[in-house]
């Protein structure tokens, strides 16, 4: 049966017939607010675009500077690497800033989607600077405190003098805390790494104290346990397995680290670590 002219998609008739009305009727108070609430999705919608692609810069930023602490292990003096890393941080600071900037008078929530990634890879590259230097993890509260901006106020250059006003306004960023336990989470394997590294270069005391710190964090997580967000639950097996396999780098060190060449050890490790069940946990 074919169908009359008309007839069809009722998605598609709306949108005809909303535009036959737009076109009749212009002064209509149903066309001019359905045009207020088109504006407020746009401009959202364009906001929340920026906010991505600012995140996309801070994790790219975040990881070079997480490549770059890695060398720690090899270099002579790992002091000039901090104090490159801390240069790169501060400038990924200054991206987060824009996000700060971004957010002002926003809801954080809706637009938390957007920049969560950057956030926790910010976290992750902080959390291991300040492990390096420290042997600590750094407190959230430590985080937030350097995430403090001030967006100086532009002045009209043909104001008087009395027109100017000095400083500018204060702006403040504030992670999460789940941003902050899923970026302590990852930082779980870049303390594996670090454990693989430092066993290949001879460093037979960094595992052990890898080793405790894991089982700090690891424990903190399981008191935590279902009761924190869904994505840090499913974070916890691969936390699992970065603990794992620095306690068996530990047990091969403890075992037979006497009889093993040092510049062996990391070829050993290795090929102990291939051979473990993927679904294996640590207790």
């Amino acid at each position: 049966m074919n169908r009359r002219e008309g007839e069809g998609c009722p998605r598609r008739n709306a949108d005809a017939a909303l535009d036959r009305d737009a076109s009749d009727n212009p002064s209509s108070p149903v066309i001019a607010a359905f045009k207020v609430f088109q504006q407020e999705l746009d401009t959202k919608h364009d906001k929340y675009e920026r906010l991505v692609k600012i995140s996309r810069d801070v994790t790219i930023e975040s990881k070079r500077t997480i490549f770059l602490l890695h060398r720690v292990t090899s270099v002579p003096n790992a002091e000039d690497i901090l104090n490159e890393a801390e240069v790169k941080l501060d400038a990924v600071r200054q991206k987060i800033g824009q996000i700060a900037e971004e957010l002002r008078g926003e809801d954080i929530f809706q637009f938390h989607r957007a920049f969560t990634p950057g956030i926790q890879e910010y976290v992750e590259a902080v959390s291991f600077l300040h492990y390096i230097r420290h042997r600590s993890l750094i407190s959230l509260e430590e985080i937030n405190a350097r995430l403090v901006f001030m967006k100086t106020e532009k002045v009209d250059p043909k104001g008087s003098a009395e027109d100017l006003q000095p400083g500018g306004q204060v702006l403040t960023f504030q992670v999460t805390p789940s941003d902050y336990l899923l970026g302590v989470a990852d930082l779980t394997g870049e303390l594996m790494r670090m454990c693989i590294s430092s066993v290949g270069n001879g460093d037979i005391d960094t595992p052990f104290q890898l080793s405790q710190f894991l089982r700090q964090i690891h424990d903190g997580f399981s008191y935590i346990g279902n009761t924190g967000p869904y994505e840090v639950s499913k974070k916890l097996h691969t936390l699992r397995q970065s603990l794992g396999k620095v306690e068996d780098a530990c047990y091969a060190l403890r075992v037979r680290g006497s009889e093993i060449p040092k510049h062996m050890l990391a070829d050993v490790f290795s090929s102990r670590t291939t051979h473990m069940d993927p679904e294996e946990g640590v207790v």
